[in-house]
């Protein structure tokens, strides 16, 4: 066996996540392989540059189908391919994604341990978000190692049955990996201002003067009136309150680009200047919006994470969650898609002060920015002390056989 460890991630928010823990792993004794599962092509890229971390193995996935199943399929062929050639000592997933599923799958059917990065979150619903909320089960019914960010996460684990020794309260990587990237871009000597894309060229100009929302919708659950209404809550806030400025990172999905840009088609110039659609940001980009941003409007399980490290108050475009941390805390609201409930929400956070103060000065429920080296820890503790003993079992296998 490969003494390797085999990290899986395809999906923006895997990279971001696990960017950490690779960094972590690359300097420690353990061997690190990467492989890119290929979904989301344009913005894998940039953040595997901006982290310093190349894919070692990736696939490039024909897809003929928008089906999951079909997706599910040829990710688990195609990364059973990659698990016969290098057989790693293990591999890591993270969180709840298609691909985290078929990696996890591949890895069972060939007797490989898994950890599972972000482990334990669970909305309670079956179908929401679906199909997120079963793939992260499934997942944990045949990790070996599970890393939970909280202990919220530790004790769904538990109440699942799970075995209490494999299971270890780490911290969200989220944290390690939006202080880093915060780090970078404030050494810059513009601090990141020149990541911005030119469809924002003109914000710096006009965000003295007013508050900057950011908002990021995408969930499947969303995708049939949620993003229409998301979108009238943010066009009656800009028509409303001209100290009001939007960035909307507009996700590649068709459903989600027909329905916002639907919605936005006829604004007048006023809203127009203080209204920014653009492509889904680079990570930089997006730390700069965050960290200047009065109010985040998401239903984005990364963001709401980012928001806690960056103290932006985060309302909930969602009706179930599965990060319960951020509610309890007081650094975020559950507000749906509704978009009168936004509206009067959004009207009460500019009104009360004292409230929003409260919301920025929450304590971060998601770890202090070390779960990496916690994983890297607990790994090294589990196979590097196994490697001399497989090593000397191989060798003598090949003596009894040249025997």
């Amino acid at each position: 066996m490969n003494p390797s460890i085999l990290l899986c991630m395809g999906t923006r928010p895997e990279i971001i996540k696990m960017a950490p823990v690779y960094r972590a792993l690359k300097a420690s004794a353990l061997p690190v392989k990467l492989l890119h599962t290929g979904q989301h092509k344009e913005m894998a890229w940039p953040l595997y540059k901006f982290f310093d971390m190349l894919p070692d193995y990736f696939l490039k996935l024909e897809r003929t189908s928008g089906s999951l199943a079909h997706l599910n399929g040829l990710l688990l062929e195609e990364i059973d391919a990659v698990l016969q050639q290098i057989s790693p000592a293990a591999v890591l997933v993270h969180g709840d994604t298609s691909s985290a599923l078929a990696a996890t799958l591949a890895a069972f059917y060939h007797q490989i341990a898994v950890g599972h990065v972000e482990a334990g979150l669970r909305s309670g619903a079956m179908y929401d978000p679906f199909p997120e909320e079963k793939n992260r089960e499934l997942i944990g019914r045949i990790a070996h190692w599970h890393f939970a960010p909280t202990p919220i996460a530790e004790s769904s684990l538990l109440r699942e049955g799970l075995d209490s020794k494999h299971i270890y309260c780490v911290g969200n990587t989220i944290v390690d990996a939006t202080l880093w990237g915060m780090n970078y871009i404030d050494k810059l000597p513009d601090q990141g201002l020149t990541s911005l894309p030119p469809s924002l060229k003109n914000l710096p100009a006009i965000l003295p003067e007013r508050r900057l929302l950011l908002v990021t919708a995408h969930r499947r659950e969303n995708w049939e009136k949620g993003i229409a209404s998301i979108a009238t809550a943010v066009r009656e806030a800009l028509e409303n309150d001209e100290g009001l400025c939007a960035v909307w990172p507009v996700h590649m999905n068709p459903i989600v680009q027909e329905a916002v840009h639907h919605v936005f088609a006829d604004v007048c110039p006023g809203v127009a200047k203080r209204l920014f659609l653009t492509e889904p940001l680079n990570y930089p980009a997006l730390l700069w919006i965050m960290k200047r941003a009065w109010l985040i409007l998401t239903d984005s399980g990364g963001i709401q994470e980012e928001a806690m490290v960056m103290r932006v108050p985060v309302f909930v475009l969602r009706d179930t969650t599965e990060r319960p941390e951020l509610i309890a805390a007081g650094g975020g609201i559950m507000v749906g898609t509704n978009a009168a409930v936004i509206g009067e929400k959004m009207a009460w956070l500019h009104a009360d002060g004292v409230s929003r103060k409260k919301m920025c000065d929450v304590k971060n429920p998601f770890g202090d920015g070390h779960a990496a080296d916690h994983i890297r820890d607990i790994l090294l503790q589990s196979i590097a002390p196994r490697q001399p003993q497989e090593m000397a079992h191989a060798d003598a296998v090949m003596q009894e056989r040249a025997a």
